[in-house]
């Protein structure tokens, strides 16, 4: 007997999802609005993200698994992928059905949601376990990592500008540049371009064999490195002008007032949520600043004296970092890109409380334990077994 799939109630989460309906942000991958909107693209057609067209309807989150969910796991985890299947896809307020990735009975219950048939179901569970091995669901890597593993989506499933491709291929053929010298004794452009093309499309091949014996690496760690060190080049190429942007972000969260009626707990809840949500961007990206210098150190290390030692140690513990690094931004990111979406430029910020409160809590869910202080007087949403 398969496992059961949870269903959502018409509650503050559906609230959220209504909020989120037009927008992808780097914990959620809307594909409800991408299918809407790319109705009449062949290429949404003939390169589906998923061959299910239920699940290829479905919004994929990365959230933190709360301890009213820790039962659908065999062992304890703090964050999960988890797969939304509205149960009306023309209106999220009718609820979802919704399941992780990894949980109990994973594999029957996506095979009775995506309605499968012979031979999809194994495609598809590829594609959500590469999703689940990455720490956030940004356009960038995930178009990356798919394509590594010979996996092609349509170009809408990603939203890329040619002009923001441009700029990360010039950032990353400046920071190997100096590479390609110390490995090749000389300034060649044309090998530092091989360079950036495979590191950026993941191809850990011989275009890249001059650097993996520089390092001295095997081939295993070498492509395991290779993999962790694009992803912490394209954290510290978003950081450049990213800041900003969270800055102002910050500013709108702290002052922002809702509309209408407010309890005193509701009142005493948003005060809190604000002051934890700042402090814990503030600690995140003090984080990932820590992190990025390392990088730089043992990078500069590297160029400067000629010997890899430091910066192969680097890259061993590369995987790990990009990891760690990537749930943090992903989590900061998600606040900016959520933000911009339901409170645009220019327009009155119009929300009341209840929705408020939804919002600051899905935003401290994002981060670590200390978002355990924050519980919102708000009941947790009611889960009805199918």
């Amino acid at each position: 007997m398969p496992f059961p799939v949870p269903i959502l109630a018409v509650d503050r989460v559906i609230r959220f999802l209504c909020s989120l309906d037009g927008a992808s942000t780097s914990r959620v991958l809307n594909l409800r609005h991408i299918a809407r909107a790319n109705a009449g693209d062949p290429e949404h057609s003939a390169k589906p993200m998923f061959l299910s067209p239920a699940i290829n309807t479905a919004l994929v989150l990365k959230q933190r698994v709360r301890a009213d969910e820790s039962y659908l796991f065999a062992a304890t985890r703090s964050t999960g992928t988890k797969i939304i299947l509205p149960v009306d896809p023309e209106d999220l307020r009718a609820g979802g059905r919704s399941l992780y990735i990894d949980q109990r009975g994973f594999l029957e219950s996506l095979r009775q949601a995506g309605h499968y048939g012979d031979g999809k179901l194994e495609r598809d569970i590829a594609v959500l376990n590469l999703m689940n091995a990455l720490p956030s669901l940004d356009p960038f890597l995930l178009r990356e990592h798919l394509r590594n593993n010979e996996i092609e989506a349509a170009p809408c499933y990603f939203a890329i500008s040619a002009g923001d491709q441009q700029r990360m291929h010039e950032f990353v053929a400046k920071e190997l540049s100096r590479l390609v010298r110390l490995a090749n004794g000389e300034d060649d452009r044309g090998s530092t371009h091989r360079m950036v093309t495979a590191m950026l499309s993941g191809q850990v091949n011989e275009k890249l064999e001059p650097l993996r014996m520089t390092l001295d690496l095997s081939g295993a760690d070498f492509r395991e490195g290779a993999f962790g060190w694009r992803g912490l080049l394209y954290y510290k190429w978003m950081m450049q002008d990213f800041w900003s942007d969270v800055m102002e972000t910050l500013r709108a969260v702290r002052d922002i007032q809702p509309q209408g009626a407010i309890s005193e707990a509701q009142r005493a809840y948003l005060t809190g949520a604000r002051r934890g949500i700042i402090e814990m961007v503030r600690d995140n990206n003090h984080h990932i600043s820590k992190v990025l210098e390392i990088y730089d150190e043992s990078f500069a290390g590297l160029i400067a004296s000629g010997t890899p030692k430091t910066f192969r140690d680097f890259l061993l513990s590369a995987p790990s970092m990009f990891l760690d690094l990537g749930e943090k931004l992903g989590a900061i990111s998600h606040i900016v890109g959520f933000w911009r979406y339901r409170f645009p430029k220019g327009q009155t910020a119009l929300v009341d409380a209840e929705e408020l409160g939804v919002i600051f809590q899905d935003f401290t869910s994002g981060f670590a334990e200390r978002a355990r202080d924050l519980a919102p007087p708000i009941r947790r949403p009611h889960v009805i077994q199918a």
